[in-house]
């Protein structure tokens, strides 16, 4: 039997974009997955398919697991053959508990690594624009942890020798807030030093109240501050108003959900994040190959026949050149051939394997394409595309109109995710959903058949489309649109929504812009 091993690994602060290229090559070693309460969950796809998932969380004393058990888990799982990754917030030796099950290893005789990862200690107050040291305010920073062995006799924290560091950090503070603020204040801290509560840094859903040692306690009651956060206290707070940058970001804190097939939602996601948005992954489809693949291969055994390949989407583009490539063929195949693409995103498919395009329509859809071919003499030309199974015939029909022959052989089709209308309707009655996105007519139709015909979105909830074709679709399933942009692409559908929400739609509790 193999040996098995423990990964102890940082997973960071809540930005899964802090997780170290160490951790996610651990990560796509595992057997097993044993991740806590604070970890992004969306790091679990580096792990390979036939992973394991445990969820050991804890959270406000509810423990999913306790350590101990957790500790027995670790090395049963390891000493069982399995490559173990074991997901803790932020940086495991930090206030993670990661030494002591790092013990509970040794003792088992189970080989481990420790992976460290970014501390919310230090990026959490940097995503509020507070950096702990500052040559003009401080040269001196201490992590203090602000919940100790609850058994322990008495604390372990010198307060007296705090008094005189710099800049103060607290971890898992809120809860002892008021004990942490009085004993600093009563060894002689002024009241007056400047502090901040920080909940769920690096996140899009990032809060931050600023007072001072004296009134911060009453600042977080009023506020109602809930944990996880935590509490920085010196004079380098005062620099926050001027470095923030991460909770002003257009797009923060809106959820923004994502319906293209699960493959495609991470260029979206990517581009969303950099605003500062949400992003919430909600597949309502997915891409597979068609049932019969007759049309396309007819049309590849005589590829050379034809004058223009016409792709109407990088799908088409991905499922013809791996179809291709599974015949026995290859580019050289397409010498002669001129290639139309779309837009932007599909031409990139193409030109990424190394063929030029030879016409992209200044409109991305079919009327735009045939716009384009108006003026070129279509009489007897052989057009070819490769398509979806289910599509417009707009374009088919009109090039025919122009004298031309054209095939159209399925390439791929859309299928119905399997997503259940549970999965977004909790994050919809937790009010985390701003925006609801459809980048093509499918994932409308699509969207409608899982959440019910009869089902009717808050109205708070606004709908972005890419293009006059998915909106048209979203119409008339009776949805009203209230964002679409001019260029059809990824990127200008983020553009619009900056537009939009800058100027119509308010934060909850605000006037609009």
């Amino acid at each position: 039997m193999k040996k098995g091993k423990v990964y102890i690994i940082g997973a960071g602060p809540g930005d899964p974009g802090l997780i170290t290229l160490k951790a996610v090559e651990c990560l796509r070693l595992a057997d097993v997955v044993i991740y806590d309460n604070l970890v992004n969950e969306d790091l679990l796809k580096y792990a390979p398919p036939h992973a394991r998932f445990i969820y050991a969380g804890k959270k406000g004393g509810d423990h999913t697991l306790s350590q101990d058990k957790i500790n027995a888990l670790l090395a049963e799982e390891a000493l069982a053959g399995n490559t173990v990754a074991r997901l803790k917030g932020g940086d495991p030796f930090i206030f993670g508990r990661g030494g002591e099950e790092a013990e509970v290893l040794v003792g088992s005789g189970v080989s481990f690594e420790v992976v460290p990862g970014v501390t919310s200690a230090i990026a959490v107050p940097a995503y509020a624009g507070i950096p702990l040291t500052h040559r003009g305010l401080t040269s001196t920073v201490a992590f203090v942890t602000g919940h100790e062995d609850p058994t322990k006799e008495q604390s372990d924290i010198d307060w007296q020798a705090l008094t005189g560091i710099g800049t103060l950090v607290f971890l898992m503070g809120v809860k002892n807030i008021g004990q942490i603020t009085e004993a600093l204040m009563a060894r002689g801290k002024s009241p007056a030093t400047p502090a901040a509560l920080i909940r769920r840094g690096t996140t899009p859903h990032q809060e931050t109240i600023a007072g001072t040692l004296a009134t911060i306690v009453d600042l977080a009651k009023a506020s109602h501050f809930k944990p996880p956060a935590i509490l920085v206290v010196g004079k380098v707070v005062d620099l926050s108003d001027t470095l923030r940058w991460f909770d002003t970001q257009p797009l923060f804190g809106r959820g923004v959900v994502i319906t293209r097939p699960e493959k495609q939602v991470d260029d979206l996601a990517r581009l969303l994040a950099a605003q500062g948005a949400s992003p919430i992954a909600f597949p309502t489809i997915r891409i597979e190959p068609p049932s019969d693949w007759r049309e396309l291969d007819k049309a590849l055994e005589r590829l050379e026949i034809y004058d223009w390949l016409i792709f109407t989407s990088a799908n088409g583009v991905h499922f013809f050149f791996e179809r291709l490539r599974e015949k026995g063929g290859d580019v050289r195949r397409l010498k002669g051939i001129k290639i139309c693409c779309i837009g932007p995103a599909t031409a990139a498919q193409i030109e990424s394997r190394g063929i030029r395009v030879d016409l992209v329509p200044g409109e991305f859809i079919a009327e735009g394409i045939l716009k384009s071919f108006a003026s070129m003499d279509l009489a007897g030309r052989k057009i070819l595309i490769p398509r979806a199974e289910k599509a417009r015939d707009v374009l088919p029909q009109g090039l025919r109109r122009q004298g031309a022959e054209v095939d159209v052989a399925v390439t791929y089709r859309t299928m119905n995710s399997g997503r259940k209308k549970e999965e977004l309707q909790r994050f919809i009655d937790a009010g985390e959903v701003d925006v609801i996105t459809f980048t093509s007519s499918s994932t409308v139709t699509n969207f409608v058949e899982i959440m019910g015909a009869d089902y009717v979105l808050p109205p708070s909830i606004k709908i972005a489309c890419i293009g006059p074709v998915t909106a048209a679709t979203a119409k008339k399933a009776g949805f009203s649109i209230d964002i679409e942009q001019e260029q059809y692409t990824m990127d200008d559908l983020v553009q619009s929504l900056v537009h939009y929400v800058r100027n119509a739609l308010p934060r909850t509790g605000e006037e609009p812009l």
